[in-house]
């Protein structure tokens, strides 16, 4: 089964990207009070990150499919000192994990076929 969030490879100057692939199993987009949450969330293991809430259309002759996700990126300059950034990674992936499922629980739209 997929999972709802995970570690991507960060693009410099983002030292850990994790995916939150909301969307797919909220079948709805964020709101701006869960995003204050995840936040507090996050600010509570590290002092600065940066989320980004983002439609994502893939395309092709075929089919179209648009996901709602959001990234959680965090610089290089906001890890703890002497960090081991793969397990903060998967340590930040679990926290937005529990964040999502939470989310979903409170308020779930079903997905349609159009």
């Amino acid at each position: 089964m997929a999972r709802i969030a995970f570690v991507a490879d960060p693009q410099d100057p983002v030292a850990i990207e994790v995916r939150v692939n909301f969307g797919i199993f909220a079948g709805r987009e964020v709101t701006p009070a869960e995003i204050d949450e995840l936040a507090r969330v996050l600010l509570s293991e590290l002092p600065s990150v940066s989320i980004v809430s983002e439609q994502r259309h893939v395309l092709d002759t075929d089919a179209q499919v648009a996901v709602h996700q959001l990234r959680i990126e965090v610089a290089a300059e906001a890890l703890p000192e002497n960090a081991d950034v793969a397990s903060l990674g998967t340590r930040l992936a679990l926290l937005a994990e529990h964040w999502a499922e939470g989310c979903i629980s409170e308020r779930h739209a079903e997905v349609t076929e159009s």
